[in-house]
């Protein structure tokens, strides 16, 4: 099956931890590598970010990246991308001439704009069925973050439109469901494939880093909405309570010339550890390459993954895959992958306290961590490996092509500003 990925902010080249770069890409990477595997001819379709990019990649074995000029050929904020989407969908269409697919795929909001504008072009000739896996929703990112939501407006009638007007929608987890059906979509037409982990490259078994204090790992994009502060609060009340030989690794900021100190959040969460008198025992990593957090995770007692929301959370399932026990705020997908008292900890969405008490109770029974860790493993291997999740994803394809299916309305690009190509 020929197969078309659209994912306009987030290559499966990207270096992952920055603030647009984080799950969605290696969601999209490895995904597509796995439906390689299973014979299928993938082609994903990213917009342009940088002018030294060849158009074309052969990124894996099947898989090819397709870099599509959009807009200015440099980083731009994925909030601020909309305008750039019907260059997008032109771009694809016509690589679409050459070789049309079977299904698109597309992932994130924008992409699914631009797929079914994408299959508007190529015209009744080239019949496709398209697919969306949202990644993130906007009426939960605007329950959690209100005012400080940069989304743009558009993003409020145009993505209730993508989930209608889709074939067929791939969701991660039953709260996204939940979540689709109240905005409109059909849940006839919702197939569940979850995130996966790599299960030979994260495994129990392999080098650890070397420490000499008991460690906690906070892991992934540096923004206030993941909730990393609790955890340096949390490990305050950690030491207050006499658990002192305690370190928190925080991996993930940003990739530029100046690391760090140029990372907004990184500097916030800097001097939160001034303030809380805990820098001695914060170390700020960076971005870690995905053969680097191995070593990290299996040298960790726990990790932290505490968001304010969390469309499903692909860190944890690193974790359990590399026998470590997560701590998981309860919600959206880490209901569903960590389950409590088996494989992991929930505690109660931005609670400190409870956060602490469970990393407390980890710290000081390693017999439970060892038993949650070994149940964590069985759980990524039963049911997370991207092989099952791309098995998954086909039948989702194969259900879409099976289906009858009105042709898609035109996405109302009128209220954006396109550039001229």
């Amino acid at each position: 099956m020929r197969i078309a990925m659209i994912s306009e902010h987030a290559s499966p080249l990207a270096a992952i931890g920055g603030v647009d770069a984080g799950g969605q890409n290696v969601h999209v990477a490895e995904l597509s590598a796995a439906l390689g595997r299973r014979g299928h001819r993938v082609v994903v379709y990213t917009r342009r970010d940088d002018p030294a990019l060849p158009t074309r990649v052969q990124a894996m074995p099947n898989v090819t990246v397709v870099h599509v000029d959009a807009g200015p050929a440099r980083h731009i904020p994925k909030d601020d991308l909309l305008e750039f989407m019907p260059a997008l969908a032109r771009g694809v269409a016509a690589d679409w001439r050459r070789k049309p697919p079977a299904v698109v795929h597309a992932h994130f909001w924008m992409s699914g704009v631009a797929a079914l504008e994408a299959a508007r072009l190529s015209g009744p000739r080239v019949p496709l069925r398209v697919l969306e896996t949202f990644h993130a929703l906007g009426t939960v990112k605007r329950r959690h973050q209100g005012a400080a939501d940069t989304s743009p407006s558009e993003r409020l009638w145009l993505e209730p439109g993508v989930a209608r007007q889709v074939d067929r929608i791939v969701a991660t987890c039953p709260d996204e469901v939940r979540e689709l059906t109240a905005m409109g979509a059909d849940p006839a037409r919702i197939s569940i494939a979850p995130c996966g982990v790599d299960l030979s490259e994260f495994a129990a078994q392999g080098p650890a880093e070397p420490t000499d204090r008991r460690r906690i790992a906070v892991i992934g994009r540096l923004v206030p909405r993941k909730g990393v502060d609790l955890s340096f609060q949390a490990l305050r009340s950690l030491i207050d309570q006499g658990v002192g030989d305690v370190e928190l690794q925080v991996v993930g900021g940003s990739a530029g010339p100046g690391g760090l100190q140029e990372d907004p959040e990184a500097r916030r969460l800097q001097d939160l550890a001034d303030e809380l008198g805990v820098s001695d025992h914060v170390v700020f990593r960076g971005q870690l390459s995905r053969e680097q957090m191995p070593a990290l995770l299996r040298s960790c007692t726990a990790v932290a993954c505490t968001p304010w929301y969390e469309p499903f959370g692909i860190v944890p399932l690193e974790a359990m895959a590399c026998g470590v026990p997560a701590v998981v705020a309860q919600v959206g997908g880490l209901q569903d992958s960590v389950v409590d008292g088996v494989t992991g900890i929930h505690v109660p969405p931005r609670d400190p306290e409870a956060l602490a008490a469970a990393l407390r109770r980890l710290l000081e029974d390693p017999a439970t961590c060892r038993e949650l860790g070994a149940a964590g493993r069985a759980r990524v291997e039963a049911g997370y490996s991207w092989d099952h999740v791309a098995a998954l994803t086909e039948a989702a394809y194969l259900d879409a092509l099976a289906q009858s299916s009105v042709p898609p309305a035109a996405p109302d690009f009128s209220l954006s500003t396109e550039v001229a190509s």
